[in-house]
């Protein structure tokens, strides 16, 4: 062009152009692994069947895959432990389940983790579908496999069945894992209380990522005046997908019946002061112990009628020598808030106690 003057409606035209390249990428993308795993599959269901009819073992698989890396220098995946799990992942789904079910949206690398990891279908199945719908990369698929997260997904002990509607107690129980797990740190050798301190600010990240998907913090330290008297409400989040506010609580030691005095007192309040009634649902609590009694628990639910849920924070994950490194439970309570202090943004209404 002769002149750098655009003409008219040509960055529109170029920005929805881009899009469209974009879209067609994934899209290629998507065709792509789609035919790999299809390849994949059928790879490993031949031998599975020379090995039903003819009785092939180990060493036939080898030289299968020695063979086809010779054929084809080009193309990655034809390694001897590879083909193995071609054949482990056409004894483990249909040709449908490879196909249409989540796994088969998978990457090949994912499939192979959850091929290594599980005997069980059914837990395989469940890891598939949260990895595609929370856009697990394999280094975090490998963590809440290792967590459990299966089992720890909506746990949480809660009154939620008692104080709210069906559909909506579903969907709040859903907010809740129990234990919390804070097993990140990678603590390997006794450190100065600064350096614990850092480690928790430098990975709060991964903190605020265990309590789940479409989590974000509204503020620390929120402040309200009741008729003249102050209160201040430590951590305050909104779900993004529920849109509903909930009151977090981190004590320090085991959990304590007077607890859920004070967790319900914040959750009305901020029900009351903050909820949009038309377009919001419920607030709810959760509070979080390093430890309870069960039975204690359970008495406690039934006795108050804000919507809560008690869970357990815990790093009985980690080694033991790197458990001793960490801070206790007051040290940890202590930086998280100041870390989320430093983060969020302040509002006029926000200060400090």
């Amino acid at each position: 062009m002769s002149s750098t003057v655009e003409p008219a409606g040509y960055a529109e035209l170029l920005a929805t152009l881009k899009a469209e390249v974009r879209a067609a990428q994934v899209r290629a993308h998507r065709v792509v692994n789609t035919e790999l795993l299809g390849l994949y599959w059928t790879i490993g269901d031949r031998i599975l069947e020379q090995q039903r009819a003819e009785g092939w073992g180990t060493r036939v698989v080898e030289r299968l895959a020695d063979d086809l890396r010779a054929e084809f220098p080009d193309m990655r995946g034809f390694g001897r432990s590879n083909v193995f799990y071609m054949r482990a992942a056409a004894e483990a789904w249909p040709r449908a389940e490879v196909v249409q079910q989540p796994v088969g949206q998978l990457p090949w690398g994912h499939v192979t983790v959850l091929l290594d990891r599980f005997d069980d279908q059914a837990e395989r199945d469940w890891y598939a579908a949260a990895a595609i719908e929370h856009g697990w990369s394999r280094n975090v698929l490998l963590n809440q496999i290792k967590n459990r997260l299966h089992e720890r997904e909506a746990a949480a002990p809660s009154n939620f069945a008692a104080q709210l509607p069906a559909g909506e107690s579903e969907l709040a129980q859903e907010l809740t894992r129990d234990p919390y797990v804070f097993d990140f740190l990678d603590l390997t050798d006794r450190a100065a209380e600064r350096d614990l301190e850092q480690a928790l600010m430098d990975r709060l990240t991964d903190t605020l990522l265990e309590l789940g998907r479409g989590f974000a913090f509204v503020g620390r330290q929120v402040h309200f005046d009741v008729d003249g008297d102050d209160f201040y409400v430590d951590l305050l989040l909104f779900h993004v997908t529920q849109l509903r506010y909930v009151v977090l609580e981190l004590k320090i030691g085991r959990f304590k019946p007077e607890y859920t005095g004070q967790l319900g007192f914040y959750v009305a309040l901020v029900d009351d002061e903050l909820r949009d009634r038309q377009r919001h649902s419920p607030t709810v609590g959760i509070l979080l112990c390093a430890g309870r009694n069960e039975r204690v628990v359970r008495y406690a639910l039934s006795g108050t009628t804000a919507p809560m849920a008690i869970a357990d924070y815990t790093y009985d994950t980690l080694p033991a020598a790197e458990q001793t490194a960490l801070p206790a439970a007051a040290e940890l309570t202590a930086v998280l808030e100041t870390a989320l202090d430093e983060t969020t943004p302040r509002t006029p209404k926000d200060r400090p106690r």
